[in-house]
């Protein structure tokens, strides 16, 4: 068995390790706490001038479609399935665009891996 350290690790104190132990736990649990309300928010954005409009949560699910009836043109499907995608996928970066704000604000600007 070595000797010498006493079980502790050299050029660590007790009572920093201690604080910067409760920091981590804080942050820990101010994350989760902010994963837990972005999954719950809704992201909702249009495309075709407001003819198509979707709305996702922070989860990316698909939580709503509405389509006006002046955008169904049966010569030109392509048109509303591009509109359709477009308007999906605008919704989803802003729910990313969210929740790396917020994140970032939570940790300080630390570039953490999740």
């Amino acid at each position: 068995m070595a000797k010498g350290f006493g079980g502790r690790m050299p050029g660590m104190g007790g009572g920093m390790n201690m604080n910067m132990l409760k920091q981590a736990q804080k942050m820990q649990q101010d994350m989760m706490r902010m994963q837990q309300e972005l999954q719950e928010k809704e992201y909702q954005a249009a495309a075709g001038g407001g003819v198509v409009s979707a709305t996702v949560n922070g989860k990316h699910e698909l939580k709503n479609l509405v389509i006006d009836p002046e955008a169904v043109d049966p010569e030109d499907v392509e048109m509303l399935q591009d509109m359709i995608v477009a308007a999906v996928n605008e919704a989803m970066r802003a729910a990313d665009a969210d929740a790396a704000g917020t994140m970032s604000k939570l940790t300080g600007g630390l570039n953490l891996p999740f």
